[in-house]
């Protein structure tokens, strides 16, 4: 009985100790890093891990020249596509891939990869890939330590992916074909209950589509919020682009009246003040000499 009692207390010590080394928490040399960037009408998640430069040479060393990389440690990098996308003039789909690259002193290849399971770079299946990408790779002034994957240059409808280690850089340009997209969605919000004409006219000003219906919106925008001073802006902004000018200039003052006394008056005074200096200028210019 005595030395069944022992074993059972020795098996619960070593499953205790096991439960122990089991939440151990240390310091990762690669840790895993997570962006989730609104983009287009979805975002991309971008899942990878962060080794660093340790005193070490990175390139043509740690990292080959020639040889399948998993861009990152542990595991291969990963993208996960919110909505279809154009990434470095190859069309993917929606959805999830593991990225590798093969660096190269003067270009690398860049691969999606639909096969999501692997682990490691070697053997992992071609008739998987979903694009193969070659970009130029650039020479930066100093050294990035932690290898890094950003996304940058934001636009309604393009971004930037970056990846940057040591000394070099590559740029995945990204495009998101959504011009019918928004417009449907615009066209939807518009006949609900909760009308955002001021957004809709943001979007087709700031995309330069469809002025006279920018137009439109943000003058029933300011009926529904005549004393929304940046609604005045964005309607001097869009009269100025139809050459309105009278109309322009009404509102940009308008805008600079309904801001004063607000925490966004000087913003607002220098960013209309700059509409009508323009007006005025472009007056002066068709005005007959003397």
């Amino acid at each position: 009985m005595k030395r069944l009692f022992l074993s059972a207390f020795l098996f619960a010590a070593i499953l205790a100790s096991g439960n122990a080394q089991a939440q151990l928490k240390v310091p990762s040399l690669s840790p895993t890093a997570k962006i989730t960037q609104d983009f287009s009408v979805s975002n991309i998640e971008i899942t990878y891990s962060r080794p660093s430069m340790r005193g070490r040479k990175i390139m043509d060393d740690v990292i080959p020249y020639g040889k399948v990389w998993r861009t990152g440690a542990n595991a291969p990098t990963k993208v996960k596509l919110g909505e279809d996308m154009e990434i470095g003039g190859m069309r993917l789909k929606a959805g999830e891939y593991s990225v590798y690259t093969i660096p190269d002193r003067d270009k690398w290849e860049v691969i999606f990869s639909t096969a999501t399971g692997n682990w490691t770079a070697d053997g992992f299946p071609r008739e998987y890939d979903a694009a193969r990408i070659k970009v130029k790779p650039t020479q930066l002034n100093e050294d990035v330590q932690t290898f890094t994957v950003q996304i940058t240059d934001i636009t309604f409808n393009s971004c930037k992916i970056e990846i940057m280690w040591e000394r070099t850089k590559i740029v995945l340009p990204v495009v998101a074909d959504n011009k019918d997209v928004v417009a449907g969605n615009i066209d939807k919000a518009i006949n609900s209950t909760n009308v955002p004409y001021f957004q809709a006219a943001s979007y087709y000003y700031e995309t330069n589509q469809k002025t006279e219906l920018a137009q439109k919106y943000v003058n029933m925008a300011i009926d529904q919020n005549p004393k929304a001073f940046y609604m005045w802006y964005l309607k001097a902004r869009i009269e100025k682009r139809l050459g309105n000018n009278e109309e322009a200039m009404s509102a940009a003052k308008k805008s600079i009246e309904l801001a004063t006394g607000t925490p966004n008056e000087l913003e607002y005074k220098r960013n209309n003040q700059k509409i009508i200096d323009d007006l005025n200028k472009q007056k002066r210019a068709t005005q007959p000499a003397d």
